[in-house]
């Protein structure tokens, strides 16, 4: 992965820590400023990382706290066809398992979207990886409730 020291340090900024891993943007707004990171599997310190794909736009990340405090996990729930949330994770699973090298042999991350294997955890990470053209059905839940609001207003 590789990463600019100026997209470092935006990402921190956005964190409001230092990333304790590397990345690489693979979305970015109209001005260019990051709005997605690819995270590596395995933190430096060897630790797994469940969470490929992370959200770090301020606005979309407001937008989709806003969503989540409206009680949007649930409603996901509702409206998402499990099995295709399933088969989302497994998905998910599959494309980080692919980044770790085959001779590892410590920790591993595991889980779907969010670290989880069923249902929906975090909209933010859903959603992430859907902007990063990921094939994530409550990321694109995410996506329709976020224009429906935007054309609301």
């Amino acid at each position: 992965m590789s990463q600019t020291v100026t997209d470092r340090r935006r990402v921190a900024e956005l964190l409001g820590r230092e990333p304790a891993g590397e990345f690489e943007v693979v979305v970015r707004d109209d001005t260019g400023d990051p709005v997605v990171i690819r995270n590596v599997p395995l933190l430096d310190d060897g630790t797994p990382m469940p969470t490929l794909y992370w959200l770090v736009g301020r606005q979309q990340t407001l937008e989709v706290s806003r969503l989540e405090s409206r009680g949007g996990v649930r409603q996901a729930e509702m409206e998402v066809d499990p099995e295709a949330v399933i088969a989302a994770h497994e998905r998910y699973d599959a494309e980080r398992d692919l980044a770790i090298d085959p001779s590892h042999e410590g920790p591993r991350p595991s889980g779907g979207v969010g670290g989880t294997r069923k249902g929906v955890k975090c909209l933010h990470a859903h959603y992430a990886w859907f902007l990063a053209g990921g094939d994530d059905p409550v990321g694109r839940w995410v996506h329709e409730q976020l224009t429906r609001a935007d054309a609301d207003q």
